[in-house]
């Protein structure tokens, strides 16, 4: 059984860009986070690709990557993920493959099969290509050369790339890229911070299907987990309405910098909204440091997970700090 006392914990960045603030704000603001997540003795760090979307700075994901690499010192650092059908595999191992270079046994390569943008802006990434099915398990396994040793004969090699084995982690908010990680005997991480509906199913099915591989001996799973932690529950149902904003922004379409909280934002709301936020923040802890651990433990409890990523947006980036401090103490015990 999984308890919080050896879980460990992590943090998905999506470099929210603050109302009033600029981007070099909130790039400052994630590299700050990174820094005090390791002192905390976090895992990892991981920054999400998004493309053209008002209030997220974290599209050039690789440069992220090792920009926050070189301001730390031992934490993990990498995608969660970068997008695969945006991106030609060679220039992913060679982006990669570089930041292993740089920081050698601190990278990750976590890998999406979503674009992670509007129609508009897909076109524009990927130009006229049409993505099928069978498109992301070939450029996965391709990925997988790239980044291993070379081979005799081998005419496609990247370079920087091959054979710095940079870890290969599959994300999803579906069954597909469970199946997919399970086949592969990959790790998986199942998007829970905003696509909560099929998270016991997809760790479920993932756990059934692994296949050891040269990689993983057993199955190893994250599950994103929005985080508001405060000094009491009040506080916290407070600053998470800056949380409750963007996520109705998303839904509806109106997307924004991260706004300010505001006091009994949810109880203006119709209740449609209401629902259908607390739909996308299904899996998230709100509160002071009991609910924080109650909660956390509740999570660990149902799923069994070896890894929480948190996802923790506060418009004030000292308590954002002081919400994974709470976080850390909850699981320490």
């Amino acid at each position: 059984m999984s308890s919080l006392k050896n879980i460990s914990l992590s943090m998905l960045d999506l470099v929210c860009v603050r109302e009033g603030g600029s981007v070099a704000d909130a790039l400052a603001i994630c590299l700050r986070t990174a820094q005090h997540a390791e002192s905390l003795g976090f895992t990892r760090y991981w920054l999400a690709e998004h493309h053209n979307m008002p209030g997220i700075a974290s599209s050039a994901t690789a440069v992220l990557v090792g920009h926050v690499a070189g301001g730390t010192k031992t934490i993990r650092v990498g995608s969660g993920g970068v997008m695969l059908p945006n991106h030609a595999p060679l220039v992913v191992a060679e982006a990669f493959g570089t930041l292993a270079e740089l920081y050698p046994g601190r990278i990750d390569l976590g890998l999406g099969r979503a674009p992670g943008t509007d129609a508009l802006t897909m076109r524009a990434l990927r130009r006229d290509r049409v993505e099928t099915e069978e498109d992301f398990p070939r450029d996965v396994a391709e990925l997988q050369r790239l980044l291993g040793p070379a081979q005799p004969g081998q005419r496609l090699v990247a370079n920087p790339g091959a054979g710095t084995n940079v870890p290969i982690w599959l994300l999803g908010s579906s069954l597909f890229s469970a199946q997919l990680a399970a086949e592969r005997g990959l790790p998986y991480a199942f998007a829970s911070h905003f696509a909560p509906r099929l998270l016991l199913q997809a760790i479920d099915l993932y756990r059934r299907l692994f296949q050891p591989s040269a990689t993983l001996a057993q199955p190893y799973v994250i599950i994103g987990v929005p985080l508001i932690a405060a000094a009491s529950d009040e506080e916290a149902d407070f600053l998470a309405s800056s949380t409750y904003q963007r996520v109705l922004g998303i839904l509806t379409g109106a997307r924004r910098g991260l706004a300010p909280p505001v006091e009994h934002f949810m109880a203006q709301l119709a209740p449609r909204e209401r629902a259908a936020i607390e739909d996308f923040l299904g899996a998230a802890v709100v509160g002071g440091p009991a609910r924080v651990r109650a909660g956390l433990n509740a999570l660990t409890q149902a799923t069994q997970a070896d890894e929480l990523m948190l996802v923790c947006d506060i418009f004030d980036p000292a308590l954002r700090l002081r919400s994974l401090e709470i976080a850390a103490a909850a699981c320490a015990g």
